[in-house]
């Protein structure tokens, strides 16, 4: 299959730059599988879609600040550091993308988060682009990093130095449910929900419960091969709770259906259910599946997503499960309608 396949034309101003005034008034596109049949409506109208006996599924990834600037410890050339998570290659060494104007060598130090990290470089990754970083800093890194850094917003959405926006990310590219830290990237399916909405979806006897899965920048990096079967996808740590494992299962025993908020969420349910014969378990992991047509979906039934970029990976998971030509139809009729796209814009429900 050709990634170009995949492809669409967006106009630049349909790319949301900030989010919605409020949490849950964003537009819903509903695309029902089975005929193609397309709704405009609003994500406070989901609850309409849901039935007792039905189970949704959310990514609780909390997003930290990644985004840590500074510069070399022996001269005043700038820094930006991406940080991604632990390497495991030792205690206190962890995994990072940097930008500087100069080479970032093994064994060069760089002084980060004003003076409050300082990060030395151990070696390349075998991962593109991606190094290794021994932390030296007192306290918690997180706590540092929430508190010097700049959340890590996607780079279609832009923010210049001292843009007053980036004080909005901070509470808004977060969902309200956020509880376990861990990614540069939100899931961004669950900025529609407010306490509110999420109260109404308990009020009409579904049932709702957590997996976690760590989202990457890998979840940006663009599909390069022209085949989609030659593309790699980089893995990604997940956990499913037992909660999630018997939330599933009630929603499959009772002919209910489950409902994934989020690519994330299908792929660590999705994941589970390829390594278990159909079922979904408790456990830890990394992820690296990747969902383009054709896919047997063994764990989810519906899905709650955003609008995804060209030729993208998370396009080709939307297309395995609502079929390619009626995505793209959708996407087309979204675009003519006005919708808003990507991470702060309007989303689409696939039932």
């Amino acid at each position: 299959m050709k990634t170009s396949d995949f492809d669409y034309v967006l106009p630049p101003e349909r790319i949301a730059q900030t989010p919605p005034p409020e949490r849950g008034v964003s537009r819903m596109l509903v695309l029902h599988r089975d005929t193609g049949m397309i709704e405009h409506r609003h994500v406070g109208d989901i609850v309409q879609y849901l039935r007792p006996g039905d189970s949704m599924l959310f990514n609780d990834t909390r997003v930290f600040s990644a985004r840590a600037f500074g510069h070399w410890e022996d001269t005043p050339g700038r820094v930006e550091v991406l940080f991604v998570e632990p390497s495991g290659l030792r205690p206190g060494a962890w995994t990072a993308l940097c930008r500087s104007s100069r080479p970032a060598l093994p064994g060069r130090t760089m002084v980060l988060a004003n003076g409050e990290i300082r990060a030395t470089v151990l070696e390349k990754s075998a991962r593109d682009g991606h190094l290794d970083l021994r932390l030296e800093y007192t306290g918690d890194l997180f706590e540092i990093l929430d508190r010097t850094g700049v959340p890590p917003v996607p780079p279609y959405i832009r923010r210049g130095p001292g843009d007053p926006r980036t004080n909005l990310d901070r509470e808004r590219y977060q969902t309200v449910y956020a509880r376990e830290t861990g990614a540069v990237a939100a899931p961004t399916a669950g900025l529609h929900f407010s306490e509110v909405l999420l109260r109404r979806i308990d009020e009409a006897g579904v049932r709702r419960a957590f997996v976690t899965l760590h989202v990457g920048p890998g979840t940006f990096r663009p599909v390069k091969t022209d085949t989609v079967e030659d593309h790699v996808m980089d893995s990604e740590r997940y956990e499913v709770p037992q909660s999630a494992a018997d939330a599933v299962a009630a929603a499959h025993a009772a002919g209910g259906r489950v409902f994934a908020v989020g690519s994330t969420t299908v792929r660590t349910l999705e994941t589970v259910a390829a390594a278990n014969d159909g079922r979904i378990v408790a456990g830890k992991g990394r992820s690296s599946i990747f969902i383009y047509p054709p896919f047997r979906f063994r764990a989810v039934d519906a899905m709650l997503t955003n609008f995804h970029l060209p030729q993208s990976t998370l396009l080709m998971m939307v297309s395995a499960l609502a079929g390619r030509e009626r995505v793209l139809a959708a996407y087309e009729e979204a675009i003519r309608e006005g919708y808003m796209f990507y991470s702060y814009g309007d989303c689409m429900l696939i039932v």
